[in-house]
């Protein structure tokens, strides 16, 4: 028997029973768009993760109090703390030839009204470098200038968002805002910027970090972000930040510094293996197809005994009819993975429209993955109902008994 002539018996095995095909196709598809779904979901929070880390800019460090381990013993009996980063800690990183930048930032909350509207936003304090290393962009005046950042200055930038609510279409440059309880000259609005690892960057208020510090009433700093000068100097401006840091902590290593490439592979490693994982929990809906195809060919099988009888009474071997069962749930299995496919990548999209800031697709090796095993799956789970056909004499066939 030619090979156009095996695939026109199982499309005519297919097409004859429309039920059963449906109910294997549906099957089949269901299972395969499982598996491009949730890889794309995993694959699309890898992205989003590591996009959010990217975007706080190039060649960065984080410079956190608290050192990265614990250590074993009996917990310290005064209640000790990680002592505070200061300011003059973050200038005394300017001594390092390997760093370009360093932005000190305070974080606090505080109330910011203008006229009759207020708002309760995330105020950040820091120095003009902060534009600098967080890549961010002025829509409208300018940024902090260049001072001393010792000294306090009574300006601050706003996001987006937040100019909007407080002046609506007028301009905010010149005018006067409160922050807490105290008055700052708007210098600067901040372009769009969307979020930034939780945080608005939109709906915030920018002010000089010793100003931050007076009105929080506190001399220590969130964190120390640092620019290095190159990527190649990163694992350089790390060492000498820790041993600048050691050295005015007297001999203390009290402070955790994290490189952005760090944090970004680690978050590659742990999204990539959630993703695989939930890829291995979706194919499993593929083998229950599978065991579906081969119960349904087995009915199969009882159904068309006569016919089995038919064909191996003309002349048929052993051999042909394994190959014409096999390949009838193979091309069931194969144009299920198809709709599969297509259905898993509709569902992805319509849930990109949903979550706009999940970007879900799945990746290609998940897709290609869920392809073959079906088609696999199928023709595995073939092989009973096809060597039960075989096993058929073909005058019991005939006699359908």
């Amino acid at each position: 028997m030619r090979i156009g002539d095996v695939f026109a018996y199982a499309y005519g095995g297919v097409v004859g029973y429309r039920l059963r095909s449906l109910l294997m196709l549906f099957a089949m598809a269901v299972g395969v768009a499982s598996v491009v779904v949730l890889t794309g979901l995993g694959e699309g929070a890898r992205r989003y993760v590591t996009g959010e880390f990217a975007s706080l800019g190039t060649h960065l460090l984080i410079v956190l109090p608290g050192r990265n381990e614990t250590t074993g013993g009996a917990p310290p009996l005064l209640g000790e703390t990680p002592r505070d980063l200061t300011l003059d800690d973050a200038l005394a990183l300017q001594r390092s030839a390997a760093i370009r930048r360093i932005a000190p930032v305070t974080v606090g909350s505080a109330p910011v009204s203008f006229e009759q509207r207020e708002r309760e936003v995330i105020t950040i304090g820091t120095t003009a470098d902060f534009l600098h290393v967080r890549q961010l962009k002025i829509l409208s005046g300018r940024f902090l200038p260049q001072t001393d950042p010792r000294r306090a200055a009574s300006i601050c930038v706003l996001g987006g968002k937040l100019k909007r609510e407080l002046f609506g279409n007028r301009s905010a440059v010149g005018n006067w805002v409160r922050v807490g309880d105290r008055r700052f000259r708007v210098v600067g609005v901040l372009a769009s910027e969307g979020r930034a690892i939780g945080i608005d960057l939109e709906d915030m208020v920018v002010i000089p970090v010793a100003s931050a510090q007076a009105l929080f009433d506190t001399p220590s700093l969130f964190r120390i972000l640092v620019e290095a000068r190159s990527q190649s100097l990163i694992p350089r401006a790390k060492q000498q930040i820790s041993e600048i840091i050691r050295a005015r902590h007297e001999g203390e290593d009290d402070v955790t510094v994290i490189t952005q490439d760090a944090v970004i592979s680690t978050f590659n490693k742990i999204f990539t293996a959630l993703t695989m994982t939930v890829g291995g929990i979706a194919a499993i809906s593929l083998a229950v197809a599978g065991i579906l195809i081969m119960n349904v060919m087995l009915v199969a099988v009882s159904q068309r005994t006569a016919e089995i009888g038919v064909i191996k009474a003309l002349g048929a071997t052993r051999g042909t009819i394994l190959a014409l069962f096999v390949t009838e749930a193979g091309v069931m299995a194969a144009v299920g993975a198809v709709l599969g496919l297509a259905l898993g990548y509709a569902v992805s999209a319509t849930v990109g429209q949903v979550y706009p800031v999940l970007s879900i697709t799945a990746p290609l090796w998940a897709s290609a993955s869920a392809l073959c095993l079906a088609i696999v799956l199928g023709l595995v789970f073939g092989v009973l109902p096809a060597r039960r056909a075989a096993a058929l004499d073909p005058i019991a066939a005939l006699a359908r008994r």
